[in-house]
């Protein structure tokens, strides 16, 4: 049966009717009760109360009876333990739609829910999809990966720029050199701002020589020139840390009374192979390294980096080697050659982002004790191309803002020409990176970096109109299918045209 309360809704008892009904009646009384004793109250207030008081019964009386239903819902052995009446389970005169709701699929909702499971079905299909492919590519073309891609005798022909990057650690001693002048008066600080700017120049210019005079590998020229940009910004930051400490301790009115400045070689020792570009005289530390979880992350850093060799081989270097230049001769096969090379790139971007800089870097850290792990942010929600910048490298992005942007803001540069700056210096390492190790000098990586400075402000202006979702496509686009496939056709081609004219 259905009870009826004050306000005519129908109740539905729980699995004790007779307790629901008795309980029901009390309410009643005492609420008659207490209108009898406030005879003052005006008949709209009672109104009001009966009708707040009904929805709060009606509230109660439908998660009781879902609780019944979800318990019926059961099997058998769960319903006769539990004691539950199915009489009284969900019974027609209880509204079943009680207040607003939105569908789960819509606009309003979306972004309030898990998609866990969608999660789930992408990587279904997405290994599905891809297996698929690997599959009919080694039917249509074979085994395509050289037995030497890993090493082979040529690359002893690289012992000069291994031989480089030993040396390149004499540059630390000398920036710790000039810092231990400093503080003990022998020279001057501009004499050591001079010293500075001479030692890293020298850092940068002396494995440029030491790559374009060797006939080396790609491969090998670009782990040179990495490590020399990490090695410079890292000199970078010391000096400039290094310097504005000591201004700071010899400032008549500081920020922090117990700052002082001082020079350690342990501390610059650490600050050389930490994970991080910005120097500080010390860093959080974790309690203790654990054998086990670097066990486990250098396997997936094997696996993972052959993973990213296998595309390379099987997938990207025939695409490429059966294209013809992107900017010249027929638009539409250029699209179509960029097109199928955009999804096995964004496989190898990829890889390349989880190997380095979640499980390397994380590798380093645990080794090192490195507490401060944050080495990038959920970049793949970036809502405009500015976001994504900030988030995806967060070393260099705070490298950036510490020693590049705000101090040109302090110097009162605007904001807009401390950004544009800010994109010149990480277009000029871009370009260092890739056209010394090719042997070319077109500045196609300079001007896709420069590129990226309208695009911020595009994107920005369309999310501010559009909303994020917009801007995240545009990201999305000019990431996977413009910008990375048509660098990587516009250098191979140049240096196969170098190359022909060579020989």
């Amino acid at each position: 049966m259905a009870v009826l309360d004050s306000g005519g809704v129908a109740v539905p008892p729980t699995e004790n009717g007779v307790a629901d009904l008795d309980r029901l009646h009390r309410r009643k009384s005492s609420s008659d009760s207490s209108n009898g004793l406030l005879s003052d109250t005006s008949p709209s207030d009672d109104v009001g109360a009966a009708a707040a008081e009904r929805d709060r019964v009606d509230s109660a009386a439908e998660e009781e009876a879902q609780g019944t239903a979800n318990l019926a819902g059961g099997d058998a052995e769960t319903r006769e333990s539990a004691g539950g009446d199915v009489r009284f389970t969900y019974r027609p005169s209880v509204p079943a739609h009680r207040r607003t709701r939105e569908s789960p699929l819509s606009s309003d909702a979306i972004f309030k829910q898990s998609h866990a499971g969608s999660f789930n079905l992408c990587v279904v299909v997405l290994v599905a999809v891809n297996s698929r492919l690997i599959i009919e590519n080694l039917m249509k073309y074979g085994w395509l990966i050289r037995t030497d891609f890993w090493f082979s005798s040529t690359s002893l022909r690289d012992w000069p720029l291994f031989m480089c990057c030993l040396s390149l650690s004499v540059f630390p001693l000398a920036a710790f050199t000039v810092e231990k002048m400093v503080l003990q008066k022998f020279i001057s600080e501009p004499v050591a701002i001079i010293l500075h700017v001479i030692i890293t120049l020298t850092e940068v210019l002396y494995p440029v020589y030491v790559t374009l005079r060797c006939d080396s590998a790609f491969l090998s020229g670009v782990t040179l020139m990495l490590l020399t940009c990490i090695v410079w910004l890292k000199l970078v930051s010391y000096a400039h840390t290094s310097y504005d400490i000591r201004t700071l301790a010899n400032s008549a009115d500081k920020v922090d009374p117990e700052i002082s400045y001082y020079v350690s070689l342990k501390s610059l020792a650490y600050f050389m192979v930490a994970p991080t570009l910005c120097y500080q005289p010390s860093y959080p530390r974790s309690p203790c390294i654990r054998k086990g979880w670097v066990a486990r992350q250098f396997a997936k850093l094997v696996t993972f980096t052959g993973l990213m060799g296998f595309i390379i081989e099987q997938y990207i270097n025939p695409i490429v080697r059966n294209s013809k230049h992107p900017l010249k001769g027929d638009l539409l096969y250029a699209i179509e050659r960029v097109l199928k090379l955009s999804v096995p790139n964004l496989y190898v971007w990829l890889c390349m982002f989880y190997c380095f800089f979640h499980l390397w870097l994380n590798i380093l850290a645990e080794l090192l004790c490195f507490g401060d792990r944050e080495f990038y942010k959920d970049w793949w929600n970036a809502k405009s191309v500015g976001d994504y910048w900030r988030m995806w490298n967060m070393p260099v992005h705070k490298w950036m803002v510490r020693h590049v942007y705000f101090p040109c803001l302090r110097i009162k540069i605007p904001k807009v020409p401390a950004i544009i700056i800010a994109f010149l210096v990480s277009a000029v390492f871009h370009e260092l990176c890739i056209a010394v190790p090719c042997r070319l000098f077109n500045l196609w990586a300079f001007m896709g970096i420069m590129f990226q400075v309208p695009l911020v402000f595009i994107t920005n202006f369309l999310q501010e109109r559009f909303g994020s979702m917009v801007g995240n496509m545009i990201f999305w686009f000019s990431f996977c299918i413009f910008g990375q496939p048509m660098c990587v056709l516009l250098y191979y081609h140049d240096l196969m045209n170098r190359k022909g004219s060579m020989s």
